[in-house]
């Protein structure tokens, strides 16, 4: 992570139980910018300011049909 959490990073952590990073990314995929910061109750504004502070990367890509799109984890 970069940085300190704030405090209210901290209280959405709280209320669902998980910690942004693992809560976040899925969320963005399933439901999109606008959806999740209504979701978590925050603006979109303050939504891109966490993910950038916590290192969050957001990527938009296009598929035709048929192809699919494979996600690969940094072995750490």
């Amino acid at each position: 992570m970069i940085g300190r959490k704030t405090k209210k990073m901290a209280a959405v952590e709280e209320r669902f139980n998980e910690p942004l990073e693992q809560m976040l990314p899925p969320m963005l995929t399933e439901r999109g910018l606008s959806a999740t910061a209504e979701s978590i109750g925050v603006s979109k504004a303050t939504l891109g300011y966490w993910l950038l502070k916590l290192g969050i990367s957001v990527q938009r890509v296009a598929v035709s049909p048929g192809e699919i799109i494979e996600v690969k984890r940094d072995a750490d």
